[in-house]
């Protein structure tokens, strides 16, 4: 396998971002695969084990979820089995071809989709957000913005759970991806008005390790 080249990949993402092209390079990375999801560099290929824990513990039925920037698709698949009716999207169209064919079989609703111009079907519309690692590829007002949709799709009296990679507020500024600080993940707090629920710091397996947060935010009945 030929080995994957990150410096290049860093220096393609910040000419994007300086040309106010936000998320135009996703789908290079799923078609450069060539139909091996394995091969995509960020993907894990299975899910989050505070995602599968909170799965255990929330009981699913009857209720929708949808899977924001879906990848390959392992968090999607994890929420229909436990019974949650997915609606799974990525801007990526390679992404979603993935997706269907490693999961040809499910019940899944896998679809091309832009978070910023998501169908207005969508709105308000869900009882569980799932956001892995989306808002730390963005730059500028696209984080804002995202996370702001991200929010947008929740019914009352339902929650999002955030999964991102974390930094020091004033550290990391330029790297790619570019973790979220505290500040900036408690905006869902401020800026949205939901109530945080759980929230985790926690270092990964990787070497060397690499420090993440996990959160659950609720929307209010009242809002």
């Amino acid at each position: 396998m030929e080995e994957f080249d990150y410096k290049a990949f860093k220096k393609m993402v910040k000419e994007h971002q300086q040309n106010d092209e936000p998320t135009s390079w996703c789908n290079s990375i799923y078609e450069d695969v060539k139909g091996d999801y394995t091969k995509v560099f960020w993907s894990d290929l299975e899910s989050n084990p505070y995602l599968l824990e909170y799965i255990s513990n929330n009981k699913a039925e009857g209720k929708k979820a949808i899977v924001v920037g879906c990848g390959v698709g392992d968090d999607a698949f994890s929420l229909s089995e436990a019974g949650y009716k997915v609606t799974a999207f990525d801007i990526s169209s390679a992404a979603i071809d993935l997706c269907k064919k490693r999961y040809e079989n499910s019940k899944i609703d896998f679809l091309v989709a832009d978070l910023f111009d998501y169908p207005i079907s969508w709105f308000e519309d869900y009882d569980l957000v799932y956001e892995c690692n989306t808002i730390q590829v963005l730059a500028g007002k696209y984080r804002i913005l995202a996370r702001e949709k991200i929010s947008s799709l929740l019914k009352k009296d339902a929650s999002v759970l955030v999964s991102c990679r974390s930094r020091r507020e004033g550290q990391q500024e330029n790297d790619i991806p570019k973790p979220l600080d505290k500040k900036e993940i408690n905006e869902f707090v401020h800026k949205d008005k939901l109530k945080e629920v759980f929230f985790v710091s926690y270092y990964d397996t990787q070497e060397p390790p690499i420090c993440h947060f996990f959160a659950e935010y609720k929307k209010s009945i009242f809002l």
